[in-house]
């Protein structure tokens, strides 16, 4: 099984356009669905938590200087994430473990939530 880190290295546009059918094939599956809904009633570990946090930054720095990102070409797309992470790289690594802290604060909240959902759904 390839780690996060083997997955985020540079990929190829065809190999991540058919990562990118396959995984959405697979989300379909009822098992895929279910497996989801588990994952949501576990508290995710650090390493992801900052992973997610990182990701959120990235989004609203993309948003801020770029809000046309989501209408770019991919290669547009690709430039415009080497230059955020050129010039904001350094304060989005430090302020991603604060977020993550936060986010740590939160996961117990996430969780009753998503539960709460559960429930919902059996009871339905």
């Amino acid at each position: 099984m390839k780690n996060f880190k083997e997955l985020y290295e540079v990929m190829s546009t065809t190999a991540r356009k058919k990562l990118a059918r396959r995984m959405a094939k697979l989300q379909k599956s009822p098992s895929f669905k279910m497996k989801k809904k588990r994952n949501a009633l576990k508290m995710r570990d650090p390493a992801k938590l900052l992973v997610i946090a990182r990701k959120k930054l990235m989004q609203g720095y993309r948003d801020k200087f770029y809000p046309d990102y989501a209408n770019q070409p991919v290669q547009r797309r690709v430039m415009i994430d080497q230059q955020i992470m050129q010039k904001y790289g350094k304060k989005i690594a430090k302020f991603a473990q604060k977020a993550a802290m936060k986010l740590k604060t939160l996961e117990p909240e996430r969780i009753k939530t998503a539960r709460d959902a559960m429930r919902k759904d059996n009871d339905a």
